[in-house]
């Protein structure tokens, strides 16, 4: 950095000669503050290069690809002593004019490949054109992103071939890259060598070459004739439910569209431990599944590129989440040792891998990240849970739950980050329950019953109204009532509770009354609890309740697991990441005794946080460091070792547990104060709630 230069201006004043001292321009770039001193005529693109402020450049410095805009920030600015005008850069020259003729370029901007410092100037990096620190947004729950993808764009025009010059096109190429952008060491992959002379030619030496980790190691993955800007990036998450995918526009960090599609892997077994015992049991098991996985996610990238009309070829990247089971499987790996102590993993670092190596097909050239196993049932989605959610940079114990069919736990208590893994089954993604079902248009997602003539009222998807309302026969006839969603579920079952209908060990009481009998209907030696009559007939059963608890205990006695671990007796913030912590009420999550007693207003849903973690490490290669990084740090807890758990899990099935309090939740519900079980029972019967508490 020239900050010191300084130039000598000789003068002449009357018969004397006078020698002038006088510093070169001063550039100050925003935001990032950075400034130095500079010769007149200096392009700004060089400028920032040398500060270390990151202005992208597909083209090279050729006024093509309109990358590098910045405008001047104008003003007096006092604590740089500087007065920021226009006219302290060049007046716009020929590759300017040409690019404001072609693709238009915005009132106050300048191409900083072709602008010069004159004078002392403040320049303003535009929102849309930043790179390092660019906030990204799909929508306005979407965490801040950073762009600074692990495949970029160069455009060059190589040299010709002559009599004089041996190099040979690749060598030649190379070379070119390096005089315009400086890579270092620069290798090729070998299948491009094939064509790359035709394509050469074709392309009258100007193509735009796609480099893959072009900060350490860069490897020339791809090659397009002429100048593009098209790169796209892939991140999935592979859950044992659900995937999704979203397709990126690595230029631009754009969320172009995004789909999902149900694992197909469900028809082998509906959680992690039925499919290990799948590939245990049947001569290619393993490859069944792992056919299975490709299959569905080959369908997922079929849709995308459907939707937006873009290129399979341009999918340079991609990045995958999933717990260690799925993992493996996606990998083509055999996951039995996961399914027995010690739990071990093939590899528990982050895989690093070519697409075709694993049986996709994208562009030959595209590479495959996953991200760090955790430990032997805390996988790579709990890792990119972490790395959205940061929690370990608050100040205050912070609990971050991924609730699933298999649930990723991870604590903060202020000096430690623990994890760990519950296997809570698919009961809350509405499977195991009579009345489940997936949330789907149709299916009840919330509900409250009458503390006097304990009639529901509820909501399905797709419809605003609820069912007590005017205007819900109406508004739902395309879908009708369907079943009930793990979101509905879990309020229905609260709801019980509140009411009276289930004893605080969650046992369906026999009817006492008329009222009773309209709605409690005997099933067996058990009662049910009819939530709607009609087709279809929708009630609650003992088993369903029983299914329920089962699945919260697992997940409440992992959490206080970690929490006795890091002896601490309860948690300052809780946030509910997936599919189905995105929509349950928070307060009900505790009703349940889901998660630990605290505050309302402290428990809020954060959505797909594993696949938020995989878009971050798509978007910023430097994030893939940090999270390598983090795991490291991570005390992992394998509850399937842990001699407390069953304690903790047997105390967990009460409601919301038998030996906590749940003081603040029981305040918030105006329910009774807790009193300890006696022999395994809560006493008795719940007081029946007022009907001004039905929420």
């Amino acid at each position: 950095m020239r900050a010191d230069v300084a130039a000598v201006l000789v003068v002449g004043v009357g018969d004397n000669i006078v020698s002038v001292q006088q510093k070169d321009p001063l550039v100050v770039f925003q935001p990032s503050g950075r400034k130095g001193r500079f010769p007149v005529g200096t392009p700004l693109l060089d400028a920032a290069r040398e500060l270390g402020v990151y202005v992208e450049s597909v083209c090279g410095g050729r006024g093509i690809c309109g990358k590098c805009q910045v405008s001047v920030a104008e003003g007096h600015f006092s604590k740089l002593n500087i007065e920021s005008r226009e006219s302290a850069l060049s007046e716009k020259g020929f590759n300017e004019n040409r690019y404001a003729e072609k693709r238009g370029l915005a009132e106050g901007h300048r191409l900083s490949c072709s602008a010069t410092l004159q004078g002392d100037v403040v320049i303003e990096i535009p929102n849309a054109f930043k790179v390092a620190g660019q906030t990204i947004r799909k929508d306005a729950d979407t965490i801040g992103m950073v762009r600074r993808p692990a495949v970029r764009l160069y455009y060059v025009e190589v040299e010709q071939p002559d009599m004089h010059n041996p190099l040979g096109d690749a060598d030649r190429m190379i070379k070119a890259i390096n005089e315009r952008f400086d890579l270092g060491k620069i290798t090729m992959s070998h299948h491009l060598k094939v064509d790359l002379q035709k394509v050469l030619r074709k392309a009258n030496w100007a193509v735009t070459v796609a480099i893959h980790n072009p900060d350490l190691s860069p490897e020339i993955v791809s090659i397009c004739a002429g100048y593009s800007e098209s790169v796209l990036g892939l991140a999935v998450d592979i859950g044992s439910t659900t995937i999704a995918a979203h397709l990126t526009d690595l230029m631009t960090g754009e969320i172009l569209t995004s789909a999902g599609v149900a694992n197909p892997q469900i028809r082998f077994g509906e959680d992690l431990m039925s499919r290990v015992s799948y590939v245990m049991m049947n001569d290619n098991g393993q490859q069944n599944l792992t056919k299975s996985v490709l299959g569905a996610i080959e369908g997922l990238i079929v849709q995308l590129l459907e939707i937006t009309a873009r290129n399979r070829d341009d999918i340079l990247d991609a990045v995958f989440v999933a717990n260690p089971v799925m993992h493996h499987l996606f990998l083509g790996w055999d996951p039995t040792e996961i399914g027995q102590a010690p739990f071990a993993l093939v590899q528990s670092e982050p895989v690093n891998c070519r697409a075709t190596d694993i049986g996709l097909t994208l562009s030959k050239g595209a590479s495959v990240y996953l991200l760090p196993l955790i430990a032997g049932h805390v996988g790579a989605d709990a890792a990119a849970v972490l790395l959205a959610q940061h929690p370990e940079t608050e100040s205050h114990p912070t609990l971050v739950v991924d609730v699933g069919t298999n649930a990723e736990i991870a604590l903060w208590d202020g000096n430690q980050l623990l994890a760990a893994s519950s296997p809570t089954g698919p009961a809350f993604e509405g499977a195991e329950t009579s009345c489940g079902q997936r949330a789907a248009p149709g299916a009840i997602e919330r509900i409250r019953i009458d503390r006097d003539t304990l009639q529901c009222r509820y909501k399905i998807i797709g419809t605003e109204e609820w069912s007590d309302q005017p205007e819900f026969d109406e508004n739902s006839k395309v879908t009708g009532v369907t079943g009930i969603c793990g979101s509905g579920i879990i309020e229905i079952i609260g709801e019980m509770l509140l009411a009276g209908i289930l004893t605080q060990d969650g046992i369906i009481r026999s009817p006492q009354n008329e009222i009773d009998e309209a709605v409690l209907k005997p099933n067996g030696r058990t009662w049910s609890f009819v939530v709607r009559e009609g087709t279809p007939h929708i009630e609650v059963t003992q088993n369903d309740v029983r299914a329920i608890q089962l699945a919260k205990a697992a997940l409440y006695a992992g959490v206080k697991l970690l929490m006795q671990k890091s002896g601490i007796t309860e948690v300052g913030e809780i946030r509910l990441a997936g599919a189905f912590g995105s929509y349950i009420d928070p307060a009900y999550a505790m009703l349940l005794g889901l998660v630990p007693d605290c505050p309302v207003d402290k428990v809020k849903a954060v959505g797909n946080a594993a696949g938020q973690g995989a878009l971050i490490a798509l978007l910023d290669v430097k994030a893939r460091d940090r999270i390598e990084n983090t795991v490291q740090q991570v005390t992992k807890v394998e509850t399937a070792l842990e001699p407390a758990f069953q304690d903790l899990f047997v105390a967990a099935m009460g409601l919301p547990n038998s030996q906590d309090e749940f003081v603040r939740t029981r305040a918030h519900f105006d329910m009774p104060a807790f009193v300890a079980p006696e022999n395994g029972t809560d006493g008795g019967r719940p007081r029946r709630r007022s009907r001004n508490r039905t929420r």
